[in-house]
């Protein structure tokens, strides 16, 4: 039997999008091992979350580094050290170098909480809401040195509603990414989305500039029907 994929989640906060990878790796709707979760804050959510679990996990404080680059060379060596595969951002609130990048090119996703390639960065949610946006949502897309804006896999859409502030517009925003980062990750883990040329193909034709429209083309469907 062919061993699975490892894969590594890279965390900094509550962890609400590693326990929605984490469940669909057990159940076998993402094709992968969850082999190391790590994170850069001791006691964060998603380093108490990954050791409920007992899925391995290291915290590196990033305060213990004198730059960036030293920080990340220690992530690369913890990554190497486990044999990990593909690498999964999920609320990592560092800004990877262009070196680590490169390393795992094609192999590293994230996931973006607002509909690429409006609102890179920080803030989105209070940004879509006072520009009056009808809608915003999430996009999974691969890493590239360009802040948030790698070629884009998948996004999911949530109307903005009329009462929204940023909290309870960030937590319909959140229920879609739960749905829409497992299936974008369980495509790239089975070989069916890859990068090529600074492009996402899907089933080998490439992914529109948008990414897939989740709503559009899955409707409310399961991840198991999906995948």
């Amino acid at each position: 039997m062919t061993a699975l994929p490892r894969l590594a989640v890279l965390a900094s906060g509550r962890g609400s999008n590693l326990a929605a990878i984490a469940d669909a790796c057990a159940s076998g709707a993402i094709p992968a091992q969850l082999a190391l979760v790590l994170c850069n804050i001791e006691g964060a959510g998603a380093l108490i979350l990954a050791r409920e679990r007992s899925i391995p996990a290291r915290c590196i404080p990033h305060g213990d580094f004198a730059d960036r680059a030293a920080f990340d060379t220690a992530l690369a060596a913890a990554l190497e050290e486990a044999g990990i595969d593909f690498v999964a951002l999920a609320g990592f609130m560092r800004i990877l170098t262009a070196g680590f990048i490169r390393q795992y090119y094609g192999s590293l996703l994230n996931i973006h909480p607002s509909l690429l390639p409006k609102y890179p960065g920080l803030d989105t949610h209070r940004r879509a809401i006072e520009a009056g946006d009808r809608e915003a949502g999430a996009t999974v897309h691969f890493v590239t040195p360009a802040l948030d804006a790698g070629p884009p896999v998948l996004r999911g859409r949530v109307p903005v509603l009329p009462d929204d502030d940023a909290d309870t517009l960030a937590r319909r925003v959140q229920g879609v990414e739960h749905r829409i980062y497992p299936l974008a990750l369980s495509w790239c883990l089975s070989g069916r989305v890859t990068l090529q040329g600074g492009r996402a193909f899907k089933d080998g034709e490439p992914i529109g500039e948008g990414g897939i429209d989740f709503d559009g083309e899955h409707g409310s469907g399961d991840l198991a029907q999906q995948a």
